[in-house]
């Protein structure tokens, strides 16, 4: 089946250098300029420097070329993914669409396989998560994923994996889609304990509370327990909160410190932080830290606030 990757970002660049292991691969850029420059330097400076990219990566502003793949790899923020559904509905029915976005839908609530299914309800839905860094596939470091699908997706868990990119497969995708979600809100937690000088063991207390949290939440919404306790729930929250790689870690750690942070750099843990919150009110599940981390990302909070409430809570049994 042939392959294309809608989104040039960091993260659809080192997958469709990855996967070029196993042959031919389109990744769509949404600006015209950037495609041309790419397409011609073999590189993508803005987003990924320093990674070159194989031949057989064919690199497009042509939207309409990119659909005729088989298997869309939708590598594009989760806020953005419901616009681009909607517009190109048509010519996306019947495909295989793996989401590659780790959030929550503001607008709907739903993540990401529900929100394909609802727009486009003749695709195949799956999403593709886990704990990973750009640089690192792009370098060809090991890194393991979870492939989700309702139904097997062991032909195209091959297919996407390459001797440097191990696929493993559930059927789970509430769990593997919340997995990937709500651990964006912990990496910011963690970055606010560390960027305000809070240390690493109130860093560890506040993984595992927030590994809690994740839990009582997904479980709730029909996730499987395993599920988050593997590679896209447990194994991403550790990644996230304990690297400066991690977009949602940098964000927090300038919260926590009192910097500023460039506003054009996607953080998708703030959006699911707000959705989150929303959810866990409907559903009555207690999420302190992700409720903190919402008022702290729309400045209803200070970070003293925060961890004076987070640390004056009842005392209970763990």
């Amino acid at each position: 089946m042939s392959i294309a990757i809608l989104g040039a970002g960091a993260f659809g660049t080192a997958l469709a250098i990855t996967l070029a292991q196993n042959g031919p691969v389109q990744l769509w850029a949404r600006n015209a300029d950037q495609a041309t420059q790419m397409q011609r330097t073999r590189q993508n400076t803005a987003r990924l420097p320093g990674a070159t990219l194989p031949e057989n990566v064919s690199v497009t502003a042509d939207i309409a070329r990119a659909l005729r793949a088989d298997v869309l790899l939708l590598a594009m923020p989760m806020q953005q993914m419901g616009g681009f559904l909607n517009t190109h509905a048509t010519a996306l029915a019947g495909k295989t669409l793996v989401s590659c976005s780790k959030g929550i839908d503001l607008a709907s609530g739903q993540g990401p396989t529900a929100l394909i299914e609802a727009i486009c309800p003749t695709a195949r839905a799956m999403v593709l998560t886990g704990p990973s860094f750009a640089a690192d596939i792009a370098r060809g470091l090991p890194t393991a994923l979870t492939l989700a699908c309702r139904t097997d997706a062991e032909a195209l868990q091959a297919q996407l994996s390459t001797p440097t990119l191990r696929l493993y497969r559930t059927t789970d995708t509430t769990g593997a889609e919340l997995g990937g979600a709500l651990k964006n809100v912990i990496a910011i937690a963690a970055g606010v304990v560390i960027g305000a000088g809070l240390g690493d063991s109130a860093r560890a207390a506040l993984m595992t509370r927030g590994f809690a949290e994740m839990n009582r939440i997904a479980t709730h919404l029909g996730a499987r327990p395993e599920t988050l306790a593997g590679l896209s729930g447990f194994g991403d929250l550790v990644l996230t909160c304990t690297s400066a790689q991690s977009r949602n870690f940098r964000f927090g750690h300038a919260l926590g410190a009192g910097e500023s942070f460039d506003a054009k750099t996607t953080v998708e843990g703030v959006a699911t932080a707000k959705a989150v919150s929303i959810l866990a009110k409907t559903h009555a599940i207690d999420m302190p830290v992700a409720a903190m981390i919402a008022a702290l990302t729309e400045s209803r909070i200070t970070v003293s606030d925060a961890i004076q409430a987070l640390m004056a809570r009842p005392l209970k049994e763990e």
